[in-house]
This record gives C-alpha cells, structure tokens and sequence, in this order.
C-alpha cells in the first residue's frame, strides 16, 4: 500500500484475509472503519523537510571487517546529484504469533521516512510460522532492508544525494545486538539469510541500527490493534489531527 488513508493501513490488511469467508463480525469492523474515516475526514499527512536530529551514541560502531567488501550497488547511469542531501529513517516491528488462528506473524512494521516525510508503509501477514521473536522480527527487519535498498537505488536515479546511511529503529534488542555487532553469533539456521543481509547492508553503511522503546516505534501503527491513546500518540507523527488535537514534530 503506498497510497491512501494509512491509519487504516493496518484494519484493511487484518480485514482482507477473510474476504473469502466473511462474517457479520467482519461486517460491523468494516462499518467501524467508515465511521472512523467520516469523523476524520479532514486528516492531512504531514510532509516535512526539516531532518532529524538523532542521539549518535544510539548507534553502535564497529569494525566490521568480516564483510570487508561488502559495499552500496550504486547505479551505473545516475544522473548528477543535485540540492541538499536527504535524510531516510525507518521504523520496522513484527508481530509474533499474531495471527491466533494459525499462529503465523504479521510484518507489519515497517514506515519509512524521507526527512520526516512518510513516503512507504508497509504491512503484510506471512504465510510461515516464527518459532521465537527474534526470527519475526530479523525476518521484518531484512524486508526493510530490501525496500530501503530499492528507495535509495530511486532517489539516487532522480538526482536525489543520499550522504548517509539510513537510520534504521527496532524495538527487538536482540536484533539491534546481532545486526550492529560483528562478534556476534548466530545460533539458529532458519535465520541465517536474514541475519547475513541485514549485517551486510550494515557493514556497507546502507543502514545503522538503534533500539527505540515499543511505546516510540511508529512502526506498530501497522503491526497489531492499539489501544486508542497508544495509537493516536504514535499517529500524531505522520498525519494532523484536526478533531482529535494538534501534531508535534516526530521527537
């Protein structure tokens, strides 16, 4: 989904995998979601220019010789970078055993931003089963990786000058601790594509990786149902309000 209302992102994805065997319950979720659009109607997604200023001591720096040549595919035929550098931060969450039904995880954390403008939000239910959520959530973590990689590849061709590595926030310390630090190991196989292609594009300066406490990580807006204020906090950072109350910057 990369157009269209994204406080529903989440509801409409949940909703649509019973499209084929629907119920009444489903049908008053979906009324719930038009009286939600209706009382807010007049929403606007922010867009902002300004970029982030980030704590530096939040990301962990390493030498990461064992993917000494691990770089950045840049392509071959961009035109000359043009205007200020861009700044490209991305939240990514999963959710564990979410689906109760079959116990699959959803991926559904992932918002990226350019400056602080949300540009690409993404949510989808896997069809596998994570034994542990460090698997979810290495798994969630490496698809960001892919769509930051393809992001950075299309600024690129329109002139965009990308200068830094993308800022990239997970609320999975184990995760932070085996894509950031080189010495760590890796203990469980069905991992092991993930964990090497997040390390690699770690290694190659495409992204660092800091922890953001669950409570912070925009990322759950499309990983499971909020409690009202939980979502409003976290929605307040991508789109103005005007019936509920005003927006803060992204802090």
């Amino acid at each position: 989904m990369e157009l269209g209302r994204i406080y529903i992102h989440l509801a409409v994805t949940l909703l649509s995998s019973y499209m084929m065997q629907p119920r009444e319950e489903h049908l008053i979720e979906v009324l719930r979601i038009f009286s939600y659009l209706k009382y807010n109607m007049n929403s606007t997604m922010i867009f902002d220019h300004i970029p982030v200023n980030w704590k530096e001591d939040d990301f962990p720096n390493h030498d990461w010789s064992t993917y000494a040549d691990a770089k950045e595919e840049l392509p071959p035929n961009m035109p000359e970078a043009r205007g200020n550098p861009v700044q490209i931060n991305c939240f990514t969450d999963a959710n564990h055993a979410g689906n109760r039904i079959t116990r699959r995880f959803h991926t559904g954390g992932i918002i990226i931003f350019v400056n602080r403008a949300p540009v690409i939000w993404y949510s989808k239910a896997q069809n596998t089963i994570a034994s542990s959520t460090f698997g979810s959530e290495f798994v969630a973590t490496r698809i960001a990786i892919e769509l930051i990689i393809a992001l950075r590849y299309k600024l690129r061709m329109f002139g965009v000058p990308i200068e830094e590595a993308t800022n990239l926030f997970v609320d999975n310390k184990s995760v932070v601790l085996n894509a950031s630090n080189p010495t760590s190991v890796l203990k469980k196989k069905h991992n092991a594509i993930a964990y090497h292609k997040v390390r690699e594009a770690v290694a190659a300066s495409i992204v660092r990786i800091a922890k953001v406490a669950g409570s912070k990580n925009l990322a759950d807006l499309f990983t499971k149902p909020l409690a009202k204020g939980d979502f409003l906090t976290l929605l307040r950072n991508i789109l103005y309000l005007p019936n509920v109350y005003d927006v803060d910057s992204m802090d």
